[in-house]
């Protein structure tokens, strides 16, 4: 059975899928999953585990923080460097790589930090619990119920992973469904609040500027929630170098493989490019300038323990499909990836 699809994107509904699902039911849902992701790399999810209405609290805190004054979203910096990935960036702090290497590529960092300043400003949250990655919060005082909120949502986020997890175990020809959560804590995750703020269109379509450059993830999967305003494109899995929007989809999770899970799998699953550009449908101001619509979005990031060792997964190795990369550190692999994505911090001599 062929997954239905939205503007080129294939949806799977996991309605059925349930803790009282037999291994039948599970295993048609798990067999479209794997099947879009050896061949798309990107697929809706629907009926998923989250709620309408927590999502759009989500969305709801994510427009309060955004719409703080400046020097009131950097009491909750950023840490200088590539090795925490916590608190608020503003907009042209990170740049973004599709390098998929097991080495820093100096050149590839360059050529990255010439590009113009990425339009869009983040928030990340983390585990409170996960020491090597340590949150940064605002104070209490300046937005309630901010942290509590996100706190939760973080972790109900997991939950959802951890079905998306066992059902990608299955479709891969794995016997055991827990395969990938045994290297998966739910702490080491990464919750992002997204807000790219209206540009002129001209900047973009002269390339002047741009909201995200195309890249790939760096970890196990990603999940994406999106606003209604557009502008998230996919690589076309036929055709390289041209991409195909992907729509949204109310209450739609927007998932795509990540370049461990790539790895992981010896490219049975794809880790595909996508960027974010000029929504289908803008906001158009008086006057001579165009500007597009902000956009708010908010993925979540799953990544393997720190200490975790990937290795290709034994269904996705044979004689005739020998494994093509050699095991790697979770932690290891990630230092390396930031590395090319933040600016390291200048060093002083006394």
């Amino acid at each position: 059975m062929e997954a239905k699809e939205h503007g080129g994107v294939p949806v799977i509904d996991f309605a059925n899928w349930k803790s009282s699902s037999s291994r039948e039911e599970k295993q048609m849902i798990a067999s479209q999953l794997a099947t879009v992701c050896e061949t798309v790399g990107f697929v809706y999810i629907i009926n998923h585990l989250l709620p309408h209405e927590e999502v759009t609290e989500a969305f709801a805190w994510s427009k309060r923080f955004f719409d703080l004054r400046q020097d009131q979203k950097r009491l909750a910096p950023h840490p200088p460097g590539h090795v925490v990935h916590r608190g608020y960036s503003w907009p042209g702090l990170e740049k973004v790589s599709n390098s998929m290497g097991d080495e820093e590529d100096p050149e590839l960092v360059k050529q990255l930090r010439k590009v113009s300043d990425i339009k869009k400003e983040s928030f990340e949250i983390g585990s409170d619990n996960y020491v090597e990655q340590p949150n940064v919060w605002l104070p209490n005082d300046l937005l309630p119920g901010f942290r509590a909120f996100m706190t939760r949502f973080y972790w109900d986020f997991w939950e959802n992973a951890k079905m998306i997890l066992k059902a990608i175990a299955i479709g891969i020809g794995l016997d055991d469904e827990d395969y990938f959560l045994r290297y998966h804590s739910g702490h080491e995750n990464q919750l992002r609040l997204l807000h790219y703020p209206p540009v002129p269109a001209a900047q973009i379509e002269e390339q002047l500027v741009t909201r995200m450059a195309a890249h790939s993830d760096w970890g196990s999967i990603t999940m994406l929630f999106q606003d209604d305003c557009g502008g998230l494109e996919i690589e076309n899995p036929s055709i390289k170098g041209e991409f195909i929007a992907a729509e949204p989809l109310q209450n739609a999770i927007v998932l795509n493989v990540g370049d461990l899970l790539q790895r992981w799998s010896n490219d049975t699953l794809k880790s595909s490019l996508h960027r974010v550009t000029l929504p289908p449908r803008q906001d158009r101001f008086t006057g001579n300038e165009k500007f597009t619509r902000a956009r708010y979005s908010i993925p979540y990031f799953v990544a393997p323990m720190e200490k975790a060792v990937i290795e290709t997964v034994p269904s996705c190795v044979s004689e005739k499909n020998p494994a093509s990369y050699k095991p790697i550190r979770w932690d290891e692999y990630r230092l390396m990836r930031g590395s090319m994505q933040y600016e390291k911090p200048e060093t002083t001599t006394t």
